[in-house]
């Protein structure tokens, strides 16, 4: 049955404020006019989950004590290891990749930052290349200060090269400088030759060495070329990290205690925010209603985990989920449901922002178009009432856009139009949603917003641009559809072989993949010149960037076995009850 949006919200009008308002009064206009509640979508059936309604206790209280004692304890001690461990150039280099790799930095930001900043006043004294001529520690010493925002020339990569400017042969024998290498090229930015040189130089005999060494040794290189950090995400990752870890015994085996307790914890986190995410999903009902589009709240919640790792971040992360949420159910409007004359006057709907307008909507989209205004009031409020600052027109302006994007794909899918493939790309700049979702993580964050950071991300910067593109090209590379999607997507590959006659799929497919490999070099000046974005924006698209891969790695039955693996190593462990667990279960299974 179709409901009726101006009853539910007649009373209330999205304020006309100005981009910047005033700190919160008993007057202000959302004092005066709380937000109606996104819950009052009709449930025609309950959700199929043994779905909990209250929040579980995960331990006794005895236990979660302990458990935070030990944790306490085992910080204060990794934190004295590290302090003393960086008054020593390399061993403190070595303690902050294990911290990092082990997804654990994050408690540590002031003694890394320490560190670093000893380290780069010391190199940029000595030229960042007097200090030690061993390949693995500079490589080490390059890539942690680029990743913390210090730039350090690749110039310094010569002193391993010979009089022929080619890379020593001596090197060929030191896998540990070989994987230091083949780490270190992943941060280059456009322009440096030898990071590309370093990184197909050492590639080449890493690939080699892996077929004659033993099984542990092969896989430890395999696993750096196919998840090197930079490009990788920590906790995805940590498992196979363990025989990559360098330094003393003095400091190793505590970290590793800290990284263990400190997983279970986190765990339990993310469990929580599940629970509240598939709770706000059964209660919003979309589900039930709109019966074509895809209910992945799992898979959905996998991105703000990902891109949003600190556990403080909580409620962004469950924040982040509902417009992501919204998303796809847009997409599948556009992609497997409406017909173009309905995603017209969608779009001309969601470009008004007008309840009264959407009265002549077909149903489902009238539905869908109440829960986007509702929520995204709902998202304004609580931005607002955070961070003092009112992000009701970038929202609204990236929704719009988003749509106008996803409408001019239709356009082209049903008139059998095969855009160039520069207009391709700059279209899928905001089809991609990436746009819309950094958008909403800006304002979940609070950091930064100002006018001129505001203003900026409503031009597509390149932090953002450079994100959207990778997504867009990994997406493209594979021929599978969404595993639960009948309708049509375009591709930049057959745009490409279409504006490129006689490219065959092969040579397309390695123009895409240098594509990508470009985007990542732009990404990764913008990161390093991302003012006047804050490190936390910059991490976050980052980490948008590296889950990429995981998040489009369809296998020939179009499912996402590599996804799947992790969803189950990261959602279930650590200590939960049995219920919880078949609850998640049967939301994956669900899923699936």
């Amino acid at each position: 049955m179709a409901l009726s949006i101006k009853p539910l919200f007649a009373s209330y009008n999205p304020p006309n404020a100005p981009k910047r308002i005033p700190k919160a009064t008993n007057s202000d206009h959302f004092s005066q006019n709380p937000l109606p509640s996104a819950r009052k979508l009709n449930i025609a059936h309950d959700h199929t989950l043994p779905l909990p309604l209250k929040h579980h206790n995960y331990r006794s209280k005895h236990d979660a004590d302990k458990i935070h004692s030990q944790h306490a304890q085992k910080l204060k001690e990794v934190k004295d290891v590290l302090n003393k461990a960086g008054e020593d150039p390399l061993e403190g280099l070595y303690m902050i990749d294990a911290i990092q790799r082990l997804g654990i930095d994050y408690h540590f930001q002031e003694e890394i930052e320490t560190i670093l900043q000893r380290q780069n006043m010391i190199s940029s004294a000595c030229g960042y290349n007097e200090i030690n001529n061993q390949p693995y520690e500079t490589a080490l010493r390059f890539r942690l200060l680029r990743q913390d925002g210090y730039y350090v020339s690749s110039a310094l990569f010569n002193n391993f090269k010979d009089k022929e400017r080619k890379f020593k042969s001596s090197l060929v024998g030191d896998i540990k400088g070989l994987i230091g290498l083949y780490e270190a090229s992943q941060l280059s930015i456009e322009g440096e030759d030898i990071l590309d040189e370093a990184g197909e130089f050492s590639r080449q005999y890493l690939t080699e060495w892996a077929t004659h060494l033993d099984h542990q040794q092969a896989i430890l290189i395999t696993d750096t070329l196919k998840n090197p950090h930079h490009k990788s995400q920590a906790r995805f990752t940590t498992k196979n990290i363990q025989t990559n870890i360098q330094g003393t015994n003095e400091w190793i085996n505590v970290v590793q205690e800290l990284a263990q307790i400190d997983s279970n914890m986190v765990h339990e986190i993310h469990q929580k925010e599940i629970h509240q995410i598939l709770k706000w999903w059964k209660d919003l009902g979309l589900a039930n209603e709109l019966k074509f589009a895809r209910d992945q709240p799992l898979k959905w919640y996998m991105w703000p985990m990902a891109c949003l790792t600190d556990p403080i971040l909580s409620e962004q992360r469950v924040e982040l989920t509902k417009p992501l949420a919204l998303l796809y159910i847009i997409d599948d409007i556009f992609d497997v449901r409406g017909t173009l004359d309905e995603l017209k006057h969608f779009t001309e709907v969601v470009n008004r922002w007008e309840l009264d307008a959407a009265e002549q909507l077909p149903d489902y989209m009238k539905i869908c178009f109440k829960a986007l205004y509702d929520i995204t009031n709902e998202i304004c409020y609580k931005v607002y009432k955070k961070h003092g600052w009112n992000p009701l027109e970038s929202l609204k302006k990236t929704w719009a856009r988003l749509c106008n994007a996803f409408l001019i794909e239709a356009q082209w899918l049903a008139h059998g139009i095969f855009p160039k493939t520069e207009e391709y790309l700059k279209n899928a700049l905001i089809s991609t949603g990436v746009h819309m979702v950094l958008v909403h993580t800006f304002f979940f964050l609070g950091q930064g917003i100002t006018n001129e950071t505001v203003d900026l991300l409503d031009d597509v910067p390149g932090i953002i641009s450079s994100t959207a593109k990778i997504l867009r090209l990994w997406d493209d590379l594979g021929s599978a559809k969404d595993e639960n999607q009948d309708g049509r997507d375009g591709s930049y590959l057959k745009c490409y072989m279409k504006e490129h006659c006689g490219s065959s799929i092969k040579d397309t497919r390695e123009h895409i993949i240098s594509m990508i490999s470009d985007e990542w070099k732009c990404l990764n000046k913008e990161c390093l010149y991302s003012y006047p974005f804050p490190a936390s924006f910059k991490n976050v698209s980052l980490n948008a960037a590296r889950m990429v891969p995981l998040m489009y790695n369809y296998d020939d039955n179009h499912r996402l076995p590599s996804l799947e693996e992790h969803m189950k190593s990261l959602l279930i462990g650590g200590v939960v009850t049995q219920q919880n667990e078949l609850t998640i279960v049967s939301q994956m299974k669900a899923e699936g």
